[in-house]
């Protein structure tokens, strides 16, 4: 089952899913380390390569993502689920999705800044726009850290709420996002 039912995740979502999601921890974790490097370390150049080729992996994903959902089922909410907590989840979803695009255009903005495109994984490159502001990649860099933060205090209120879901409510929320189910809501 690639696509969504209104019961269940498709196996394109689900994967989408916890691959965004690795994504999202690594790129933080990886940016982290980063920030404490200085540009003599071994490291230096080839961690932000890194971060960089995979923050647009991550937008291409992001992108078709998007598209996905706007063209295909979303699964309902489970009949035993509370309207208000369904309200919250949707609210935190689309949280999640507006922090993780003002990370991607930030970013894009801190690694532009000097005018120089982004090289992604040495294929191909994504052009500098012919705009800046004084102080952009401290400005942006700045927005880039506190939204990460915030983006990954949401992650873990998200897990929790998965995990509250399968262990305390035992309902098959996570189950979902784990693996398609049959069509019983």
């Amino acid at each position: 089952m690639f696509k969504n039912t209104k019961s269940s995740y498709g196996i394109v979502a689900i994967a989408l899913h916890w691959l965004m999601a690795a994504m999202v921890i690594g790129l933080f974790g990886l940016g982290l380390y980063m920030v404490e490097l200085t540009y003599y370390d071994s490291w230096y150049k080839g961690s932000l390569d890194l971060h960089k080729s995979v923050g647009i992996t991550l937008v291409a994903l992001l992108i078709f993502r998007f598209a996905w959902r706007a063209l295909g089922t979303q699964p309902e909410p489970l009949s035993n689920s509370s309207p208000v907590l369904n309200k919250v989840a949707h609210t935190a979803h689309l949280f999640l999705y507006v922090l993780l695009c003002i990370i991607v255009i930030s970013g894009y903005l801190i690694s532009t800044a000097d005018g120089r495109s982004i090289e992604v994984f040495t294929l191909f490159s994504i052009p500098a726009i012919d705009f800046s502001v004084a102080n952009q990649a401290d400005i942006a860099g700045k927005i880039h850290y506190y939204v990460a933060c915030s983006l990954i205090g949401l992650v873990v209120l998200h897990a929790l709420g998965a995990l509250k879901h399968h262990f305390i409510d035992k309902d098959k929320t996570l189950i979902r996002m784990i693996k398609p189910q049959k069509d019983d809501l």
